[in-house]
């Protein structure tokens, strides 16, 4: 049913999906970020939710195998994701695409990849205007290692506390170091930590998301050559939370997807408020059962979660009502 073609852009391989049957009118494009903390995955990874959503959606599904980390340093990902939208935006006609239906989509890491393509893009005046963002289990801030979610999914699989360090350390091409340190925050100072608590704190999060077992942490104390070590986690690349509301309030509407078992949930649950309170809509999917990582599995037969099939059905009942 899907017409599939692999081009290269930029050395930046895309994999596009496209519905055989001819286009009664123009359709919906979709960009699709994968997942892999920017260091590992890849467009076969994915292969099954990108058929799905293109079959599903009637929708052309273009899947950007972005160059991963550390061989191709940081930020360059996030150049790769950049050029192959501008690509798509600008070749529109071509695969049959409505310029008022572009969605930008990512699952984990590709979901940060699509929240700063979508802030980038605010700049360019001379493209069509991204409909939709679709995020699901964004990770999107690396001040906060201590939020409700962080503390009481630390030692769930797949993604563990410990293990969102170690792969940090490895996108930015660095020596693990001070790792304690940095789970304790050590590495914000009370000026920045004051800066941004209205928008990135646990007094932000529901108290429905506390009551398994969250317990506020003692203030830390501020190590400089701790910051020094993992500064780049503050940037707007790496953190788009942090964004100013003169950005926040221009970005396209919002389909959030957040899992209960995954310590980057509240990263999720602090977007959708930000978005909120500055006026965008957001649709929001919490998976009660859901952990970090679960759409890998999505189409594996046996291998597959009931809740992972539900998120996805979700995501294509949101795209087709756009």
């Amino acid at each position: 049913k899907l017409l599939i073609k692999d081009l290269r852009v930029d050395e930046v391989p895309l994999r596009i999906y496209q519905p055989k049957s001819p286009p009664t009118g123009k359709r919906r494009g979709i960009l699709y970020f994968h997942g892999g903390a920017g260091t590992f995955g890849s467009i076969r990874a994915f292969e099954r939710i990108c058929r799905y959503m293109a079959k599903k959606c009637n929708s052309v599904v273009v899947s950007v195998g972005y160059r991963l980390a550390p061989e191709h340093p940081y930020p360059g990902q996030y150049f790769d994701c950049l050029n192959a939208t501008l690509y798509f935006m600008r070749n529109l006609e071509e695969y049959h695409v409505d310029p008022a239906l572009i969605i930008v989509s990512g699952d984990s890491c590709g979901a940060n990849f699509a929240t700063v393509i979508c802030q980038i893009l605010l700049n360019n005046r001379d493209l069509p205007k991204v409909r939709a963002q679709v995020l699901l289990y964004p990770g999107l801030q690396g001040l906060d290692f201590q939020l409700p979610s962080y503390q009481q999914n630390a030692s769930v699989p797949i993604l563990y506390r410990k293990l969102v360090l170690y792969f940090c350390f490895r996108y930015l091409n660095k020596e693990p170091k001070f790792l304690k340190d940095i789970l304790h925050n050590c590495h914000v100072c009370e000026s920045v930590r004051s800066k941004y608590k209205k928008w990135v704190s646990a007094d932000l999060i529901p108290d429905e998301f506390k009551i398994r077992g969250y317990v506020p942490p003692t203030p830390p104390s501020y190590k400089p050559e701790v910051y020094e070590t993992i500064k780049e986690v503050l940037a707007l690349t790496f953190s788009p939370l942090l964004a100013e509301d003169s950005v926040i309030c221009q970005l396209p509407e919002a389909y959030i997807v957040t899992c209960e078992f995954d310590v980057l949930r509240d990263d999720g649950l602090l977007y959708k408020k930000r978005l909120e309170d500055n006026g965008v809509q957001v649709t929001w999917y919490h998976s009660e059962s859901g952990f970090h990582g679960i759409l890998a599995f999505f189409g594996y037969g046996i291998f597959s979660f009931f809740s992972g099939k539900k998120i996805v059905d979700n995501l294509v009942n949101y795209i087709n009502s756009l």
